[in-house]
Protein backbone atom coordinates (compact mmCIF):
# COMPACT_ATOMS: atom_id res chain seq x y z
CA UNK A 1 0.00 0.00 0.00
CA UNK A 2 1.21 3.53 -0.75
CA UNK A 3 -0.14 6.76 0.77
CA UNK A 4 -1.03 9.35 -1.86
CA UNK A 5 -2.42 12.00 0.48
CA UNK A 6 -3.87 12.80 3.89
CA UNK A 7 -6.85 14.99 4.71
CA UNK A 8 -6.74 16.80 8.07
CA UNK A 9 -10.15 17.70 9.41
CA UNK A 10 -10.92 19.48 12.68
CA UNK A 11 -14.45 19.10 13.95
CA UNK A 12 -16.38 20.49 16.92
CA UNK A 13 -19.18 18.41 18.40
CA UNK A 14 -21.25 19.88 21.25
CA UNK A 15 -21.65 17.50 24.20
CA UNK A 16 -25.17 16.73 25.39
CA UNK A 17 -24.09 17.98 28.83
CA UNK A 18 -20.89 19.42 30.34
CA UNK A 19 -18.34 16.73 31.30
CA UNK A 20 -16.32 17.71 34.37
CA UNK A 21 -13.26 15.86 35.68
CA UNK A 22 -10.49 16.79 38.09
CA UNK A 23 -8.64 18.60 35.29
CA UNK A 24 -11.48 20.67 33.81
CA UNK A 25 -14.91 20.85 32.20
CA UNK A 26 -15.65 20.12 28.54
CA UNK A 27 -18.74 21.34 26.71
CA UNK A 28 -17.52 20.77 23.15
CA UNK A 29 -15.41 17.96 21.77
CA UNK A 30 -12.79 19.34 19.38
CA UNK A 31 -11.35 16.39 17.47
CA UNK A 32 -8.72 15.97 14.79
CA UNK A 33 -9.69 13.43 12.14
CA UNK A 34 -7.43 12.01 9.45
CA UNK A 35 -8.52 10.54 6.13
CA UNK A 36 -5.61 8.63 4.66
CA UNK A 37 -5.87 7.96 0.93
CA UNK A 38 -3.79 5.11 -0.50
CA UNK A 39 -3.51 3.45 -3.86
CA UNK A 40 -5.76 0.65 -2.55
CA UNK A 41 -8.32 2.17 -0.17
CA UNK A 42 -9.11 5.06 2.16
CA UNK A 43 -8.98 4.91 5.94
CA UNK A 44 -10.12 7.09 8.83
CA UNK A 45 -8.27 7.92 12.03
CA UNK A 46 -9.28 9.92 15.10
CA UNK A 47 -6.87 11.63 17.47
CA UNK A 48 -7.75 11.34 21.15
CA UNK A 49 -6.00 14.57 22.13
CA UNK A 50 -8.12 17.38 23.55
CA UNK A 51 -8.11 21.11 22.94
CA UNK A 52 -5.59 21.72 25.74
CA UNK A 53 -2.76 19.60 27.21
CA UNK A 54 -4.63 18.62 30.38
CA UNK A 55 -5.10 14.85 30.23
CA UNK A 56 -1.64 14.51 28.66
CA UNK A 57 0.97 16.73 27.03
CA UNK A 58 -0.77 16.42 23.66
CA UNK A 59 -3.45 18.66 22.18
CA UNK A 60 -5.14 18.82 18.79
CA UNK A 61 -3.13 21.59 17.12
CA UNK A 62 0.19 20.12 18.26
CA UNK A 63 -0.90 16.71 16.96
CA UNK A 64 -1.71 18.18 13.56
CA UNK A 65 1.65 19.96 13.46
CA UNK A 66 3.77 16.90 14.31
CA UNK A 67 1.81 14.80 11.83
CA UNK A 68 2.43 17.26 9.01
CA UNK A 69 6.08 18.02 9.80
CA UNK A 70 7.38 14.63 10.86
CA UNK A 71 5.11 11.59 11.12
CA UNK A 72 3.45 11.52 7.71
CA UNK A 73 6.71 12.30 5.82
CA UNK A 74 8.40 9.44 7.70
CA UNK A 75 5.58 7.06 6.79
CA UNK A 76 5.73 8.17 3.16
CA UNK A 77 9.27 6.80 2.97
CA UNK A 78 8.14 3.23 3.76
CA UNK A 79 8.25 1.35 0.42
CA UNK A 80 5.42 -1.16 0.95
CA UNK A 81 3.27 0.08 3.79
CA UNK A 82 0.93 -1.86 6.06
CA UNK A 83 -0.35 -1.08 9.55
CA UNK A 84 2.32 -3.13 11.32
CA UNK A 85 5.05 -0.91 9.84
CA UNK A 86 3.60 2.34 11.19
CA UNK A 87 4.93 2.15 14.76
CA UNK A 88 8.49 1.12 13.74
CA UNK A 89 8.62 3.91 11.16
CA UNK A 90 7.58 6.48 13.77
CA UNK A 91 9.77 5.18 16.62
CA UNK A 92 12.55 7.80 16.13
CA UNK A 93 10.09 10.54 17.15
CA UNK A 94 9.68 10.80 20.91
CA UNK A 95 6.21 10.85 22.46
CA UNK A 96 3.18 12.12 20.50
CA UNK A 97 1.43 8.79 21.00
CA UNK A 98 -2.05 10.12 20.26
CA UNK A 99 -0.92 11.58 16.94
CA UNK A 100 0.82 8.31 16.09
CA UNK A 101 -2.28 6.36 17.09
CA UNK A 102 -4.50 8.43 14.80
CA UNK A 103 -2.19 7.79 11.85
CA UNK A 104 -1.90 4.07 12.60
CA UNK A 105 -5.68 3.83 12.95
CA UNK A 106 -6.23 5.40 9.53
CA UNK A 107 -3.64 3.15 7.86
CA UNK A 108 -5.09 0.11 9.64
CA UNK A 109 -8.58 1.04 8.46
CA UNK A 110 -7.39 1.44 4.85
CA UNK A 111 -5.35 -1.77 4.99
CA UNK A 112 -8.27 -3.83 6.33
CA UNK A 113 -10.80 -2.27 3.95
CA UNK A 114 -8.55 -3.17 1.05
CA UNK A 115 -8.46 -6.80 2.25
CA UNK A 116 -12.12 -6.98 3.27
CA UNK A 117 -11.30 -7.76 6.93
CA UNK A 118 -13.09 -6.31 9.98
CA UNK A 119 -10.95 -4.71 12.69
CA UNK A 120 -12.38 -6.96 15.38
CA UNK A 121 -11.39 -10.07 13.45
CA UNK A 122 -7.91 -8.67 12.79
CA UNK A 123 -7.33 -7.90 16.48
CA UNK A 124 -8.62 -11.26 17.70
CA UNK A 125 -12.12 -10.45 18.97
CA UNK A 126 -14.01 -13.34 20.55
CA UNK A 127 -17.38 -11.64 21.16
CA UNK A 128 -20.10 -10.15 18.94
CA UNK A 129 -21.13 -7.62 21.58
CA UNK A 130 -19.36 -5.94 24.49
CA UNK A 131 -20.76 -4.92 27.90
CA UNK A 132 -20.83 -1.18 28.46
CA UNK A 133 -20.25 1.12 31.38
CA UNK A 134 -20.56 4.86 31.58
CA UNK A 135 -18.32 7.58 32.98
CA UNK A 136 -20.13 10.15 35.13
CA UNK A 137 -18.52 13.55 35.52
CA UNK A 138 -18.45 15.67 38.66
CA UNK A 139 -21.83 17.33 39.18
CA UNK A 140 -22.89 20.45 41.07
CA UNK A 141 -24.51 18.47 43.89
CA UNK A 142 -25.08 14.96 45.21
CA UNK A 143 -28.83 15.04 44.34
CA UNK A 144 -27.88 15.95 40.77
CA UNK A 145 -25.36 13.09 40.71
CA UNK A 146 -28.00 10.61 41.89
CA UNK A 147 -30.35 11.76 39.14
CA UNK A 148 -27.65 11.32 36.49
CA UNK A 149 -26.62 7.87 37.74
CA UNK A 150 -30.24 6.78 37.95
CA UNK A 151 -30.79 7.80 34.35
CA UNK A 152 -27.82 5.78 33.13
CA UNK A 153 -28.88 2.71 35.07
CA UNK A 154 -32.37 3.03 33.65
CA UNK A 155 -30.84 3.24 30.16
CA UNK A 156 -29.19 -0.14 30.78
CA UNK A 157 -25.54 0.64 31.52
CA UNK A 158 -23.93 -2.23 33.41
CA UNK A 159 -21.27 -0.29 35.32
CA UNK A 160 -21.02 3.23 36.72
CA UNK A 161 -17.72 5.12 36.96
CA UNK A 162 -17.67 8.27 39.07
CA UNK A 163 -15.08 10.97 38.52
CA UNK A 164 -13.65 12.11 41.86
CA UNK A 165 -11.28 14.75 43.21
CA UNK A 166 -10.34 16.02 46.69
CA UNK A 167 -13.54 17.29 48.27
CA UNK A 168 -15.73 15.19 45.95
CA UNK A 169 -15.05 11.55 46.74
CA UNK A 170 -16.26 9.71 49.86
CA UNK A 171 -19.67 11.36 50.19
CA UNK A 172 -20.71 11.04 46.52
CA UNK A 173 -19.62 7.41 46.53
CA UNK A 174 -21.51 6.77 49.75
CA UNK A 175 -24.64 8.39 48.34
CA UNK A 176 -24.55 6.36 45.13
CA UNK A 177 -23.93 3.10 46.96
CA UNK A 178 -26.72 3.75 49.46
CA UNK A 179 -29.21 4.78 46.76
CA UNK A 180 -28.50 2.10 44.16
CA UNK A 181 -27.19 -0.80 46.22
CA UNK A 182 -25.10 -3.58 44.69
CA UNK A 183 -24.30 -2.07 41.29
CA UNK A 184 -20.91 -2.33 39.60
CA UNK A 185 -19.26 0.88 40.77
CA UNK A 186 -15.79 2.33 40.37
CA UNK A 187 -14.10 5.72 40.69
CA UNK A 188 -11.57 7.64 38.61
CA UNK A 189 -9.30 10.32 40.09
CA UNK A 190 -7.33 11.34 36.98
CA UNK A 191 -4.12 11.86 39.07
CA UNK A 192 -5.83 14.28 41.51
CA UNK A 193 -4.31 12.85 44.74
CA UNK A 194 -0.86 12.55 46.30
CA UNK A 195 0.91 9.91 48.40
CA UNK A 196 -0.08 11.68 51.59
CA UNK A 197 -3.76 11.06 50.78
CA UNK A 198 -3.54 7.30 51.38
CA UNK A 199 -5.43 7.38 54.69
CA UNK A 200 -8.21 9.44 53.12
CA UNK A 201 -8.46 7.17 50.07
CA UNK A 202 -8.74 4.18 52.40
CA UNK A 203 -12.13 5.62 53.40
CA UNK A 204 -13.39 4.36 50.03
CA UNK A 205 -12.65 0.74 50.98
CA UNK A 206 -16.01 0.01 52.69
CA UNK A 207 -17.94 0.73 49.48
CA UNK A 208 -16.84 -2.43 47.63
CA UNK A 209 -15.64 -0.59 44.54
CA UNK A 210 -14.44 -2.44 41.45
CA UNK A 211 -11.38 -0.19 41.41
CA UNK A 212 -9.82 3.17 42.16
CA UNK A 213 -8.47 4.47 38.86
CA UNK A 214 -5.25 6.51 38.60
CA UNK A 215 -5.27 8.21 42.01
CA UNK A 216 -1.66 9.48 41.82
CA UNK A 217 0.55 11.16 39.23
CA UNK A 218 1.19 9.24 36.04
CA UNK A 219 4.93 8.88 36.73
CA UNK A 220 4.47 7.67 40.32
CA UNK A 221 4.47 3.89 39.98
CA UNK A 222 6.18 3.45 43.35
CA UNK A 223 3.53 5.61 45.00
CA UNK A 224 0.79 3.49 43.47
CA UNK A 225 2.53 0.32 44.67
CA UNK A 226 2.73 1.75 48.20
CA UNK A 227 -0.92 2.83 48.07
CA UNK A 228 -1.95 -0.63 46.88
CA UNK A 229 -0.48 -2.07 50.06
CA UNK A 230 -2.40 0.37 52.24
CA UNK A 231 -5.91 0.11 50.82
CA UNK A 232 -8.10 -2.85 49.87
CA UNK A 233 -9.80 -1.25 46.85
CA UNK A 234 -8.00 -2.54 43.71
CA UNK A 235 -5.93 0.09 41.93
CA UNK A 236 -6.33 0.57 38.18
CA UNK A 237 -3.78 2.50 36.14
CA UNK A 238 -4.68 4.68 33.17
CA UNK A 239 -2.34 7.58 32.45
CA UNK A 240 0.67 5.60 33.77
CA UNK A 241 0.30 2.84 31.15
CA UNK A 242 1.77 4.17 27.91
CA UNK A 243 3.13 0.90 26.45
CA UNK A 244 3.31 -2.84 26.95
CA UNK A 245 6.64 -2.35 28.73
CA UNK A 246 5.08 0.19 31.11
CA UNK A 247 2.29 -2.28 31.84
CA UNK A 248 4.81 -5.05 32.58
CA UNK A 249 6.75 -2.72 34.89
CA UNK A 250 3.60 -1.66 36.76
CA UNK A 251 2.54 -5.26 37.29
CA UNK A 252 6.02 -6.28 38.44
CA UNK A 253 6.01 -3.46 41.02
CA UNK A 254 2.54 -4.32 42.27
CA UNK A 255 1.35 -0.84 41.30
CA UNK A 256 -2.03 -2.02 40.01
CA UNK A 257 -4.44 -4.94 39.86
CA UNK A 258 -6.41 -3.70 36.83
CA UNK A 259 -5.38 -1.85 33.65
CA UNK A 260 -7.37 0.64 31.60
CA UNK A 261 -6.34 0.48 27.92
CA UNK A 262 -6.87 3.58 25.81
CA UNK A 263 -5.45 3.05 22.31
CA UNK A 264 -4.67 6.74 21.80
CA UNK A 265 -2.72 6.94 25.03
CA UNK A 266 -0.51 3.97 24.11
CA UNK A 267 0.20 4.83 20.47
CA UNK A 268 -2.38 2.73 18.66
CA UNK A 269 -4.52 -0.38 18.54
CA UNK A 270 -1.64 -2.76 17.86
CA UNK A 271 0.20 -1.64 21.00
CA UNK A 272 -3.13 -1.80 22.85
CA UNK A 273 -3.38 -5.46 21.85
CA UNK A 274 0.15 -6.08 23.15
CA UNK A 275 -0.79 -4.56 26.50
CA UNK A 276 -3.84 -6.82 26.55
CA UNK A 277 -1.58 -9.81 25.96
CA UNK A 278 0.86 -8.81 28.72
CA UNK A 279 -1.98 -8.41 31.22
CA UNK A 280 -3.63 -11.67 30.15
CA UNK A 281 -0.33 -13.49 30.73
CA UNK A 282 -0.38 -12.16 34.32
CA UNK A 283 -4.12 -12.87 34.84
CA UNK A 284 -4.77 -9.14 35.20
CA UNK A 285 -8.11 -7.92 33.82
CA UNK A 286 -8.24 -5.00 31.40
CA UNK A 287 -11.01 -2.74 30.15
CA UNK A 288 -11.31 -0.16 27.39
CA UNK A 289 -11.28 3.49 28.38
CA UNK A 290 -12.68 6.37 26.36
CA UNK A 291 -11.69 9.86 25.24
CA UNK A 292 -15.12 11.20 24.19
CA UNK A 293 -14.62 9.56 20.79
CA UNK A 294 -16.87 10.08 17.81
CA UNK A 295 -18.34 7.03 16.10
CA UNK A 296 -14.99 6.40 14.39
CA UNK A 297 -13.03 5.91 17.58
CA UNK A 298 -16.01 4.25 19.26
CA UNK A 299 -16.17 1.60 16.52
CA UNK A 300 -12.50 0.80 16.95
CA UNK A 301 -12.76 0.73 20.75
CA UNK A 302 -15.71 -1.66 20.64
CA UNK A 303 -13.71 -3.99 18.39
CA UNK A 304 -10.77 -3.87 20.81
CA UNK A 305 -13.04 -4.48 23.82
CA UNK A 306 -14.18 -7.76 22.26
CA UNK A 307 -10.77 -9.36 22.92
CA UNK A 308 -10.77 -12.12 25.56
CA UNK A 309 -8.85 -10.27 28.29
CA UNK A 310 -11.34 -7.39 28.47
CA UNK A 311 -13.17 -8.82 31.45
CA UNK A 312 -14.79 -5.63 32.77
CA UNK A 313 -17.29 -3.25 31.16
CA UNK A 314 -15.47 -0.29 29.62
CA UNK A 315 -16.29 3.32 28.81
CA UNK A 316 -17.56 2.26 25.38
CA UNK A 317 -20.85 4.08 25.87
CA UNK A 318 -23.54 4.56 23.23
CA UNK A 319 -23.27 7.58 20.95
CA UNK A 320 -26.07 9.45 22.72
CA UNK A 321 -24.10 9.43 25.98
CA UNK A 322 -22.10 12.31 24.55
CA UNK A 323 -23.63 13.51 21.27
CA UNK A 324 -27.11 14.23 20.01
CA UNK A 325 -25.85 13.57 16.49
CA UNK A 326 -22.70 11.52 15.90
CA UNK A 327 -20.69 11.82 12.69
CA UNK A 328 -21.27 8.12 11.89
CA UNK A 329 -24.41 6.01 12.19
CA UNK A 330 -24.93 5.96 15.97
CA UNK A 331 -24.09 3.13 18.34
CA UNK A 332 -27.15 2.08 20.36
CA UNK A 333 -27.17 0.29 23.71
CA UNK A 334 -29.06 -3.02 23.66
CA UNK A 335 -29.38 -4.84 26.99
CA UNK A 336 -26.30 -3.01 28.24
CA UNK A 337 -24.17 -4.00 25.24
CA UNK A 338 -22.88 -2.53 21.97
CA UNK A 339 -22.51 -4.62 18.82
CA UNK A 340 -19.04 -5.14 17.40
CA UNK A 341 -18.90 -3.82 13.80
CA UNK A 342 -18.50 -6.56 11.21
CA UNK A 343 -17.92 -4.58 7.99
CA UNK A 344 -14.33 -4.22 6.70
CA UNK A 345 -11.98 -1.90 8.54
CA UNK A 346 -13.58 0.16 11.30
CA UNK A 347 -16.95 -0.91 9.97
CA UNK A 348 -18.25 2.66 9.88
CA UNK A 349 -17.62 5.84 7.89
CA UNK A 350 -18.70 9.44 8.50
CA UNK A 351 -22.05 10.64 7.17
CA UNK A 352 -20.92 13.35 4.68
CA UNK A 353 -23.52 16.01 5.44
CA UNK A 354 -23.16 15.59 9.22
CA UNK A 355 -19.38 15.69 8.96
CA UNK A 356 -19.48 18.89 6.92
CA UNK A 357 -21.82 20.55 9.40
CA UNK A 358 -19.39 20.11 12.31
CA UNK A 359 -16.13 20.71 10.40
CA UNK A 360 -14.20 23.87 11.27
CA UNK A 361 -11.08 23.36 9.12
CA UNK A 362 -9.97 21.02 6.36
CA UNK A 363 -6.48 20.70 4.88
CA UNK A 364 -5.24 18.35 2.17
CA UNK A 365 -1.64 17.16 2.34
CA UNK A 366 -0.41 15.44 -0.82
CA UNK A 367 2.21 12.76 -0.30
CA UNK A 368 4.62 12.63 -3.26
CA UNK A 369 5.83 9.29 -4.52
CA UNK A 370 9.27 8.50 -3.09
Amino acid sequence: MKITGVEFRTIELPLVSPFRTSFGTETVREALLLRVVTDEAEGWGECGAGTAPLYSSEYTHAAADVLRRHLIPALARVPELDAHQVAPALTPFKGHRMAKAALEMAVLDADLRARGVALGHALGAVRDTVPCGVSVGITESIPALLDVVGGYLEAGYLRIKLKIEPGWDVEPVRAVRERFGDILLQVDANTAYRRGDARHLARLDPFDLLMLEQPLAEDDLLGHAELARRITTPICLDESIVSARAAADALALGACQVVNIKPGRVGGYLEARRIHDVCAAHDVPVWCGGMLETGLGRAANVALAALPGFLLPGDTSASDRYYRTDITPPFHLVDGHLAVPTAPGLGVTPIPEVLEAVTTTTTWMPVPAS
